[in-house]
């Protein structure tokens, strides 16, 4: 596994503590950083970049993912999948640069090892959509 996949896997886990143990993204970093010291550094760097941003950001983003996820509302959403949205969403905003069809995929792979064959599909489909509004802006 490349080290931004392990980024983006430990990103949607702190996304689901936050959201699941309704924490702050200070109590979160507090606790999920503290017994993983093992890490490089540029893994840890990258995955907490995008976590802090998704959290500071987070408005934004679910109205993004909501305005494109038809008859869903993000609190309806499994929670694994809404966090995949979220880290999605939140690096196509961070990280302009990046293809989106990179950030897709890697969001897709992860749904496939932390989600059921259903929701990959639903994934690829908002982040899909959220990724074409998005180049539109520019």
């Amino acid at each position: 596994m490349g080290t931004r996949r392990k980024s983006r896997e430990l990103t949607l886990q702190m996304l689901f503590q936050s959201d699941m143990g309704r924490q702050s993204a200070e109590q979160v970093e507090r606790t999920f950083w503290a017994e993983r010291d093992d890490l490089d550094d540029s893994i840890r760097e990258f995955a907490a970049d995008l976590f802090r941003f998704a959290m500071e950001r987070y408005e934004e983003i679910d109205k993004l993912i909501e305005s494109h996820a038809e008859h869903w509302r993000v609190e309806r959403m499994a929670a694994v999948d809404r966090n995949i949205l979220r880290a999605g969403v939140a690096e196509f905003l961070r990280f302009p640069k990046t293809p989106k069809a990179v950030v897709i995929n890697e969001a897709l792979e992860i749904a496939r090892r932390f989600s059921t064959p259903e929701s990959v599909q639903f994934i690829n489909g908002v982040l899909d959509s959220v990724a074409k509004e998005i180049d539109g802006r520019d």
